[in-house]
C-alpha cells in the first residue's frame, strides 16, 4: 500500500534530517516507528503527509509510493483525499467548538451524510466518553480525552491509513491500554492500516505486526514485533531492560551501543 524508498528530507534547504529512509506499510497492517526524541519520525510522517512545507521542509530524494502512485511531490489537501490522514501530536482539537463538531471536522472531505453519520456513531462506539461529552466545549476535555477526540477525527475521514503520532505522550498507563486497544479494534474491525510512531515501545509492540527503529534520521533495525521484542538492544535502550531483566536507567546510557550485526 506504501512504500518509501531511499527519502531524504531537508528543512530550508539546508538542513538535512531523513538519510535514506526506506519502509513499507501493507493493506490492514499495524506498523510501529520507534525511537528516541529527535529520531526523525514525526518527520518521517509529516513526509508522507504533505506536511513538510508549512514548516519549510521538502523531500529532496527518493520516493513516497501510495498504490503504486508516487506522491511525494502532492500537497496535503491531495494526500489526503487519497485517504491518508495523521493525527498529531498535541491533542490538537479546536478548543472553541464541541467534541462532536471536532468530530465532523474530520468528515470534512465527505459528501454521504449518512455514512458520515454512521462512522459518528461508529466513533461514539469506540469512545463511549466522547459521546458523554459530545456537547462539550473540546478545549475544556482533560488531556486523555482530547486525544480520544483527536484519534476519533482521524477515523471519521474513513481513512485507508491512519498515521498517529505519539498517542500515549503524557498519558495515564490505564487510558493508555484503553486507547491502544481500540485502536487495535480498528485496524481489526475497520481493515484500515495504522503507522504509529511511538517513543512506548512495549504498548506499540504489543499491536503492531512490524516495525522500524530509527536514530539519526535513519532506519537501524527492522523486523517483526516478536523479533524486536525479543531483542537484547531494544529491550535495553527502549524498555530500560538489561539482559537479565532489571530495570536500567537511561541516564546511564551515555550512547546508543548498536551491534554490528545491524550495519
Amino acid at each position: 500500500m506504501l512504500k518509501l524508498t531511499n527519502v531524504e528530507v531537508a528543512y530550508l534547504n539546508v538542513i538535512r534530517v531523513l538519510h535514506g529512509i526506506s519502509i513499507s506499510v501493507d493493506d490492514c497492517s499495524v506498523i510501529a516507528l520507534l525511537g528516541a526524541n529527535g529520531a526523525g519520525k514525526t518527520t518521517t510522517l509529516k513526509a508522507i503527509s504533505g506536511l513538510l512545507p508549512v514548516e519549510e521542509g521538502e523531500v529532496v530524494d527518493g520516493s513516497i509510493e501510495w498504490d503504486g502512485q508516487r506522491i511525494e511531490k502532492k500537497n496535503a489537501v491531495e494526500i489526503g483525499k487519497l485517504g491518508i490522514v495523521q493525527a498529531l501530536e498535541g491533542r490538537r482539537v479546536f478548543g472553541h467548538l464541541t467534541t462532536e463538531e471536532n468530530l465532523l471536522v474530520g468528515a470534512h472531505n465527505r459528501k454521504d451524510r449518512r455514512a458520515i453519520r454512521e462512522d459518528l456513531d461508529m466513533v461514539y462506539h469506540y469512545f463511549l466518553r466522547l459521546k458523554n461529552l459530545r456537547h462539550n466545549i473540546a478545549g475544556y476535555l482533560s488531556g486523555g480525552e482530547q486525544q480520544m477526540l483527536v484519534i476519533g477525527r482521524a477515523m471519521m475521514s474513513a481513512p485507508k491509513l491512519m498515521m498517529l503520532d505519539e498517542p500515549s505522550l503524557g498519558l495515564a498507563p490505564m487510558l493508555v491500554e484503553e486507547i491502544y486497544d481500540i485502536i487495535q479494534r480498528f485496524n481489526t474491525e475497520r481493515k484500515t492500516s495504522i503507522l504509529l510512531v511511538e517513543q512506548n515501545v512495549r504498548i506499540a509492540l504489543s499491536i503492531a505486526h512490524y516495525g522500524y527503529v530509527m536514530e539519526n534520521g535513519r532506519v537501524v533495525l527492522d523486523g517483526s514485533a516478536d523479533f524486536l521484542k525479543n531483542n537484547e538492544d531494544v529491550k535495553e535502550f527502549y524498555m530500560g531492560l538489561s539482559a537479565v531483566g532489571t530495570k536500567k536507567s537511561y541516564r546511564l546510557v551515555k550512547h546508543y551501543k548498536r551491534r554490528k550485526r545491524w550495519l
